[in-house]
């Protein structure tokens, strides 16, 4: 063994023992508890940054842990691999998004490598893959088989400068997630998956994930579906069409003044150029809500009338921009007396007030409940008791119905963009829309792509648009839009069960490995990804392919890496380069530096400082190995109760460590309590008052406890002393319970708060012997003579303070 730490050296030894071996190899075993541990893949942008590294060293942790309790693990990586950045890249630089998207994945897989992470990269999977994005269309068609996929016309978000649709929830304040532009209204034929048809289920299976996934996220995902409970009403209009409203507050009925409208509604068709040029300017801003709130109050009258469902009276109908497009009916019944926006609405185009609910409290706008009044047969009944007769009332007048509304909308999953899975439909010139053929999948993408023109690359290729239909012959023109980049990432975890799968989608194994026992990604994924994740679950559950309900049993959403208090990016010039770190320092300083920093929810700062001493802490351990292994006969004169000491603080360390990394997930307080024990070592190795056994012995231990986190240089020094020849089979060190309690505790003694001694007492002794011996003490006397006693403090097993009168 040599006497100085070099990374360089010790880790390209495990690494390649490891890979050429391949150690992590995950193969279907029942006699094993499983494990699947699984981090959100990567968007192969070329290099990894810290983050990246932040995110995989926790899973690696974790899974790397529990093979050591002998479970089956499998810890599979893979490349959401199409997208926008990489077809921007390809116009920029006129070359193939292919090309450019291989290129980074060789990169990142190579830097993945480096870092050690116990992949089984045999499992690798890669989005682009035609082996991969030809299942998700079969699974398009079988959806679309089942109604659970649709085309209509939709007022869409358009991102200018990708030139392409957004989801909603890819709409940030208003902008672009990715190019950052003003997104744009505009009404195309788009494709849509219905989501809306397990929002309930999506909602009620969240009770399965409390208590295993963050408060918060599920929280957000209670948010975005939006259940509400109310009616929905119709009020007949002057132009012989009705307007459906829904309300969660019935027993407001009576208090309707005016109908406000969205900037899209059907009814729009009936008003004057001036309205729908109105309308036209309103649904290029006004598309968010999130930016809702933020928004000044407008409208304008649209000259149009609608008619009370039960006094039959005439209310104005008025555009209203907090009335949004693509939201619910598209319509909202004004009730100013009691709903701040119709308020202010009502307020600022001088629109009737009534109130209906009676309010002790005189206040302006009542949003409470209570006692009708103004409301005629309904006057004196309660909010509650109201609302169920008046929705009896429009029931039997077959003028409404009680419904259970969400705010989930279906997801429309077309994209008019070159890099993405074709969607595997054809439109046959005798005006039939159709699914291919299965037995012509996949559908491949053209290669032979201009990318110096602008515009959707297939909609505008020669030839690859153009087909016949394979069951009569006729032409037919494919579809040329493709699939949201969310439709590759939502089954992934499915995937990588049995990722060469030749036959199916996803094979028998899949129901041995999931639900995925613990997933680790980013809160920015709250919404987006781990909704459609759970969809994309239930219809291949519906489909007959998964057996449990929800893909992630358990979830970590770790925190981002900040560096000056701002988050890392390349616009603000402050990224780390983990290949630079590697190069200096080695895999492990940098794998123990992001464990250590913080805890895994929590931002990690980013310090120079912080990297120097894990690497200091890592030189320190091998140097506890180099004495050991050359000082392993040196004669020692034996303290038997310093003996008894250290096995205590090894077996002390075992328990808190085997709970931080299972139960508690505590990742940076095992690196301390490991910093601990090595200190404890060095200690009773240089007092010379412990055998040279049961420092080797309690070493021993300590490199098992580390090796998840910093496995290389454990692997090394595990073969250096003999310990093992391959650490990560090593069985996890289970606490010896009758070396817990020390014969002897110190106890702190304390007068009026002032550490004055420490004593050394039997640990058996009880509370009533230790403050009379404390108060006996001529060194405690000192304090208290001439003071009477008021009262004594005692800290079990840690502190007695005197307070004196």
């Amino acid at each position: 063994m040599q006497e100085n730490y070099n990374p360089k050296d010790i880790e390209k030894k495990a690494q390649d023992y490891w890979y050429s071996n391949k150690v992590f190899k995950a193969t279907k075993d029942t006699s094993k508890k499983k494990f699947y541990c699984l981090s959100m893949f990567p968007y192969p942008s070329g290099n990894l940054h810290i983050g990246h590294v932040r995110n995989y060293t926790i899973s690696d942790v974790l899974a790397r842990y529990h093979r050591m309790l002998g479970e089956n693990v499998l810890h599979p990586i893979g490349w959401d691999a199409f997208g926008l950045p990489a077809e921007n890249a390809a116009i920029e630089n006129n070359l193939s998004p292919k090309e450019w998207t291989v290129s980074n994945i060789n990169n990142m897989r190579h830097q993945l490598m480096l870092l050690g992470f116990s992949y089984d990269w045999d499992r690798e999977i890669s989005t682009c893959s035609e082996d991969y994005y030809k299942w998700e269309q079969w699974f398009f068609i079988e959806l679309l088989e089942k109604n659970l996929v649709y085309k209509k016309k939709s007022l869409v978000n358009w991102d200018p400068i990708d030139k392409t649709v957004l989801a909603n929830e890819q709409v940030i304040d208003g902008k672009g997630w990715r190019s950052g532009a003003e997104v744009e209204k505009k009404n195309i034929s788009q494709w849509f998956l219905k989501t809306t048809s397990y929002a309930n289920e999506l909602l009620v299976d969240l009770k399965e994930l409390k208590g295993l996934w963050p408060e918060n996220v599920i929280t957000m995902q209670k948010n975005w579906i939006g259940e509400s409970n109310g009616a929905e009403l119709s009020f007949k209009t002057s132009v012989n069409e009705s307007i459906n409203v829904f309300t969660t507050r019935p027993d407001t009925l009576f208090g309707v003044t005016f109908i406000g409208i969205a900037a899209d509604h059907s009814l729009i068709k009936n008003c004057s150029e001036e309205i729908k040029k109105y309308c036209k300017k309103s649904l290029i801003t006004n598309n968010d809500l999130k930016t809702l709130d933020k928004k000044e109050i407008d409208g304008i009258f649209t000259g149009l009338y609608g008619f009370h469902p039960i006094t039959e009276a005439e209310i104005p109908i008025w555009i209203a921009n907090y009335v949004l497009p693509g939201y619910g009916t598209g319509a909202v019944m004004g009730v100013p007396a009691h709903d701040q926006r119709d308020n202010n609405f009502a307020k600022k185009f001088n629109i009737n007030i009534i109130r209906v609910i009676d309010n002790d409290e005189n206040k302006d706008v009542y949003v409470g409940k209570g006692k009708l009044i103004n409301s005629f047969n309904f006057n004196g009944m309660n909010s509650l008791s109201a609302s169920k007769s008046i929705i009896k009332h429009i029931e039997n007048a077959k003028l409404g119905k009680a419904v259970k509304n969400f705010k989930l909308r279906d997801w429309g999953i077309s994209r008019q963009r070159y890099w993405g899975c074709p969607i595997p439909i054809i439109y046959r010139e005798d005006g039939q829309i159709l699914p291919v053929d299965k037995s012509e999948l996949p559908i491949k993408l053209p290669e032979d792509i201009d990318f110096s023109k602008t515009g959707n690359h297939l909609e505008n290729h020669p030839t690859w648009k153009y087909t016949k239909c394979s069951k009569t012959g006729l032409n037919a023109v494919r579809e040329t839009d493709t699939l949201d980049t969310f439709f590759e990432s939502s089954w992934y975890q499915s995937r990588f069960c049995s990722p060469n799968e030749n036959n199916k989608m996803i094979g028998d194994e899949a129901n041995y490995w999931l639900p995925v026992d613990i997933y680790i990604g980013g809160i920015e994924h709250a919404v987006l990804h781990l909704l459609y994740a759970r969809f994309f679950h239930k219809l291949l559950r519906d489909q007959g392919l998964l057996f449990s309900n929800e893909p992630f049993k358990s979830l970590i959403t770790q925190g981002m890496v900040l560096k000056d208090g701002s988050k890392m990016s390349k616009s603000k010039g402050n990224t780390v380069d983990p290949d630079d770190l590697i190069k200096k320092y080695g895999a492990d300083t940098v794998r123990l530096f992001v464990i250590f920093a913080a805890p895994v929810e929590n931002s990690l700062e980013w310090s120079d400082h912080g990297v120097e001493g894990s690497y200091k802490f890592l030189n320190k351990l091998w140097s506890a190995a180099y004495n050991i292994k050359n000082n392993i006969n040196k004669s020692v004169k034996v303290k038997d109760h310093n003996e008894k000491k250290l096995k205590i603080l090894v077996n002390k360390a075992i328990v808190k460590i085997t709970s931080d990394y299972g139960d508690r997930i505590s990742l940076n307080t095992v690196v301390s309590t490991c910093m601990e024990l090595l200190n404890n070592i060095n200690s009773y190795t240089s007092s010379a008052s412990v055998s040279n056994k049961v420092i080797y012995d309690a070493y021993k231990i300590l490199i098992l406890l580390l090796a998840p986190i910093t496995p290389h240089i454990c692997q090394e020094i595990a073969l250096s002393l003999k310990i093992s020849d391959s650490i990560i089979d090593e069985e996890w060190p289970i606490a010896d319970n009758s070396l817990m309690k020390d014969d002897i505790m110190i106890i702190v003694v304390q007068v009026n708060g002032k550490v004055r001694k420490k004593i050394e007492i039997n640990s058996d002794a009880k509370q009533k012997y230790i403050e009379d011996y404390v108060i006996s003490l001529s060194e405690i006397k000192k304090y208290t003579k001439d003071k009477g006693i008021k009262k004594i403090i005692y800290i079990k097993e840690k502190l007695v303070n005197i307070v004196t009168e």
